[in-house]
């Protein structure tokens, strides 16, 4: 636990917040099922990484509002949705090596839970949230920062562009939160080619904010499905966030498919 304070650059007041961070379900089930039936349950990661998932958000979206007063709002989503995807925060879970950490049961230890993405992803947005609890948003502020948004911003400038290749349907899927409108439900229409070199068109439907009518039907290929699903996103994204002139243009009657 020392080990790992030091690389966060965080001692806890309340060490058994951290314990309880690094402590999967699995581990916490374990030790209720040798203990009488009437004991209490012990705590896992769960509560505190849905508490450090949201405060993970929060100081990753004012952090972006202030780094990048020139950014609309569509392109601050889909910085944000890389920054708190679960593939950026795996590799920051590695380089700080919470594997070794990890309270597994026995069951999750033989399985190679160590280096399962989901569980390193949930027990380092848990240490936030145990952070969080232990000592307020300010802390955890200076680590999200130090170990998260900083240092791949600095990549992202030296790559000689703002934003990454990232996740569309994350921010496809704010944004349309954010306009109180449906998700779209992406359909695979159609798969072709040999097994070993398929090809897959995935369409999904942008529904009307007050009615229950299409708006759009966006339709793309790829190599996998989650290509494809990828790059229809993108394209009501795009569609999303384009003037109003130009969604007339493009939508001249109900339901059009925008082409990729």
């Amino acid at each position: 636990m020392a080990d790992l304070e030091q690389t966060l650059g965080y001692q806890f007041v309340r060490r058994e917040l951290l314990e309880q961070a690094l402590t999967h379900s699995s581990q916490a089930r374990e030790v209720e099922s040798a203990q009488p039936v009437a004991s209490k349950r012990n705590g896992d990661n769960e509560q505190l990484e849905f508490l450090g998932d949201a405060v993970l958000g929060l100081i990753t979206t004012e952090e972006l509002f202030h780094h990048f007063p020139q950014f609309r709002e569509g392109e601050l989503s889909k910085l944000r949705a890389h920054l708190v995807s679960e593939k950026h925060l795996i590799r920051v879970a590695q380089v700080l090596e919470l594997g070794q950490y990890l309270r597994l049961g026995r069951g999750e230890e033989k399985s190679g839970g160590r280096n399962k993405t989901a569980l390193l992803v949930d027990a380092l947005e848990a240490i936030l949230g145990a952070m969080y609890v232990d000592s307020g948003l300010e802390t955890v502020r200076r680590v999200v920062l130090n170990h998260i948004v900083s240092p791949e911003l600095e990549i992202i400038a030296r790559n000689g562009s703002n934003l990454p290749l990232n996740d569309y349907k994350s921010a496809l899927q704010e944004k349309l939160q954010a306009m109180g409108r449906p998700q779209p439900t992406y359909v695979l229409v159609k798969e072709r080619g040999p097994e070993h070199s398929k090809t897959f068109t995935v369409q999904a439907r942008l529904l009307k904010a007050d009615q229950p009518e299409t708006e759009l039907v966006g339709q793309a290929e790829g190599s996998t499905k989650k290509n494809a699903e990828q790059g229809v996103a993108r394209q009501l994204l795009e569609y999303l966030e384009s003037p109003p002139s130009g969604k007339r243009s493009r939508v001249p009657g109900e339901g059009p498919v925008a082409k990729p």
